[in-house]
């Protein structure tokens, strides 16, 4: 399955979407699970909708799968650290009971990215205060993290406080390296930068979990001239998997290899699965990353 220590799944929101229930609301864990083994993958990421562990570890067990992790939104500047970290200890358990390897955390006080704003000119910014309060709280839930046996992965993403390089940069400056790590994704700095690689290229040593996501052109320019919301514009299919969009994995893939990277890749795509067929992306991204990855890289 790939090169040692590196571990391939795909997320659950391909399937169903936390941010709208509604979305792909008839696939059931044991669909979903089944497919992912159905299309090659060693694991997969905690929705929203998944059962307590017991039972999710039951799931997992009869199909030889692995969860890598979760997200938790964080919200250390609207709330303070301390309710932040009374949740993210409960995030933890969870995630230490089903064997997870990281917990992923998102900053989402003032974000717009489940609102109708205008998620490519409207995404906000923190004040100089608000960055301060921000990273001292990251480091406390890292080393919180650190007591469950897990690494808290930074999420950076459209619609939020921590979107482009230069505030990706700014976190990792200002945050304790032994505690805050980063989750590249590709298609989220890609949207909102327009380059995949100097993120991968500048902060390669902090990278601890990787989310490999697809964009369509076409779709993402559209998408940016009508000044859709984040919702609006991954219901419009401007989110793929990779092997159906723009961006040309063979590259960070490559780099993620001469820098001896070990974890998970997780296939991630925001699409309406009445539209984009579930089973049907997994497949298509399992034969691209045999083909065009495993092979040549």
């Amino acid at each position: 399955m790939g090169e040692q220590g590196i571990l391939w799944g795909i997320a659950p929101i391909g399937w169903r979407n936390d941010d709208m229930p509604e979305i792909g609301a008839e696939n059931t864990l044991q669909q979903l699970l089944s497919d992912i083994v159905v299309a090659g993958f060693q694991g997969t990421e905690v929705g929203g909708f998944f059962p307590e562990p017991k039972v999710l570890n039951k799931e997992l067990q009869l199909r030889k799968l692995r969860v890598a992790g979760q997200w938790f939104s964080s919200f250390i500047i609207r709330d303070g650290g301390e309710e932040a970290s009374q949740a993210f200890h409960k995030h933890c358990q969870y995630l230490q009971e089903v064997n997870a390897n990281v917990a992923v955390v998102s900053e989402q006080t003032y974000s717009v990215q489940s609102t109708e704003k205008n998620v490519f000119s409207e995404k906000p910014y923190f004040t100089d205060a608000e960055w301060d309060q921000l990273c001292a709280g990251l480091n406390d839930l890292g080393k919180i993290a650190e007591k469950y046996n897990l690494k808290l992965v930074y999420h950076h993403h459209m619609g939020t406080g921590v979107q482009t390089l230069a505030e990706i940069d700014r976190l990792m400056e200002n945050t304790d390296e032994n505690y805050v790590h980063l989750l590249y994704d590709t298609g989220h700095i890609y949207v909102s930068d327009g380059d995949y690689m100097t993120l991968l290229n500048k902060h390669i040593d902090r990278i601890k979990h990787v989310h490999f996501k697809d964009a369509r052109r076409k779709v993402l320019d559209d998408c940016k001239k009508k000044g859709r919301s984040f919702r609006e514009s991954f219901l419009c299919g401007m989110f793929t998997v990779p092997g159906d969009g723009c961006i040309d994995f063979t590259k960070p893939y490559q780099t993620l290899l001469d820098h001896n990277y070990k974890g998970w890749i997780v296939i991630e795509a925001e699409q309406d699965p009445s539209i984009a067929n579930p089973l049907e992306y997994a497949l298509l991204t399992r034969k691209y990353i045999d083909q065009k990855l495993l092979l040549n890289c």
